[in-house]
């Protein structure tokens, strides 16, 4: 029987809570992932339409085993992010930009556990650096109960599952649900994939990264019929604000050499960073956990020239440079800044190898579910959406990706180093605790 669950009132379903996992059964050309936020799944041919089936028996969460970050973890998400900005800085270089590895990797993790063969070995080598799909479900879940338990809420991260329910030759693997319910706590949903579930998404969406990100799709393509989102929110305040007489009027030298008037924000941090090719400092949010770090090119080094520097340095070198930053006073000055960033990650995912899933012949995503009428299984569409804030107060970001389918006390130095952001840099929140890059970025230009 034809079941539609669209809200029967002006609330939208996100704020419906179910008793379990539920699931529909959907048909449609190709299976597509959004990602990023989102991930879209289509099917190819799906053309006969059976009866539903409701999987939300049974499926609810059971208790699992995480595995605690430790430095083969740490040295996977460097890995991972540091790609993630290349590939991204060469396409959209000239811009700021702004990814979180984070949502990217969970959207795409979830996705994973409907893969085999082939396709799946590509999200292994991709999102860990080889460690199997059961492996880095075990980490991630373990991060992510260390966000639940943290009192100060400064990151929030959110996971769902959509399922076309006016296509019903497609029928969802049952072990894959329950992979994603027990391991991300996805909430499944249900809707015709009409112009209310647009909204809906949205609504999820906005709620999720606390308004930071109103939308992240327009439209759903006929032959969607699973969007697969993670929604990440990042709110934090320096643990030492700036005061009135720490910000005033300065100069920043954009990417292509137009001088922008600014306001500056000056600190004193003690951590400081040295690679070679670029200086930088550390500065800590409220409670230590999580950092601001920034890197600044040397003078002679182009921000092009850097990012693929430290992308092809050792991701463990990366994480000990900086995990152990130097203790030494450093005048820190930055400006404030803020921009929204947007990309669709297909070629990028393609480029650093999950190529298979992407194509409708060679992908093979059959512990996701299946087609009645033999219809493979394929990644259409990986979205990513990302929000910056940084002022006097501290930082507030955001993040969504579908698949459619701390201080250091120490002696002061004789000599105090001095690192001002007044040219292009990159920058990384950071999570001290897993030693985990939760966004990384890069600022070429700043208008107001």
């Amino acid at each position: 029987m034809k079941r539609n669950c669209r809200p029967k009132d002006k609330q939208s379903e996100y704020n419906q809570p179910r008793k379990g996992i539920k699931y529909e059964k959907e048909n449609n050309r190709d299976f597509a992932l959004l990602l990023a936020a989102v991930i879209g799944i289509n099917l190819s041919g799906c053309a006969k339409r059976v009866q539903a089936a409701d999987l939300s028996q049974g499926i609810t969460p059971v208790k699992v085993e995480g595995k605690a970050a430790d430095a083969k973890y740490s040295a996977a998400q460097m890995n991972f992010a540091l790609k993630l900005l290349e590939k991204t800085f060469e396409e959209k270089g000239k811009e700021n930009l702004l990814v979180s590895p984070v949502s990217v990797t969970l959207a795409l993790a979830m996705t994973s556990n409907g893969a085999d063969g082939e396709t799946k070995k590509q999200f292994e080598t991709l999102l860990g650096s080889g460690m199997d799909t059961d492996e880095l479900n075990a980490y991630l879940y373990a991060f992510l109960q260390s966000l639940s338990n943290e009192n100060a809420g400064k990151l929030k991260t959110a996971n769902s599952i959509w399922f076309n329910t006016e296509h019903h030759s497609f029928e969802a693997d049952r072990t894959f649900l329950q992979k994603n319910a027990d391991w991300y706590s996805a909430s499944l949903y249900g809707s015709d994939f009409g112009a209310q579930t647009v909204k809906d998404i949205n609504a999820w969406v906005s709620d999720k990264t606390d308004k930071m990100i109103d939308r992240i799709i327009e439209d759903i393509d006929k032959d969607t019929v699973m969007f697969l989102i993670n929604a990440l929110s990042f709110d934090a305040e320096w643990q030492d604000i700036y005061r009135k007489n720490d910000i005033s009027d300065g100069t920043f030298t954009s990417v292509d050499g137009q001088k922008r008037k600014v306001e500056m924000m000056r600190s004193k941090e003690y951590a400081y960073f040295d690679d070679g090719y670029a200086t930088g400092f550390r500065k800590n949010y409220t409670g230590g956990r999580y950092s601001f770090i920034a890197l600044l090119p040397n003078e002679g080094v182009s921000l092009a020239d850097y990012v693929k520097t430290l992308a092809n340095t050792a991701p463990e070198k990366v994480v000990k440079m900086l995990t152990s930053p130097q203790s030494t006073s450093v005048q820190a000055t930055m400006p404030k800044f803020g921009y929204d960033f947007e990309l669709r990650l297909n070629d990028i995912l393609i480029a650093l190898g999950l190529s298979d899933a992407f194509n409708a012949s060679k992908a093979n995503l059959s512990k996701l579910g299946k087609c009645s009428d033999g219809s493979n299984l394929y990644i259409s569409e990986v979205l990513h959406k990302t929000h910056i804030e940084v002022d006097e107060r501290g930082t507030k970001a955001g993040a969504v990706t579908s698949v459619a389918v701390n201080a250091e006390a120490s002696m002061y130095p004789e000599e105090i180093k001095e690192v001002t952001l007044d040219r292009p840099f990159v920058y990384i929140i950071f999570d001290n605790e897993t030693s985990t890059p939760i966004f990384i970025g890069s600022v070429t230009d700043i208008q107001k």
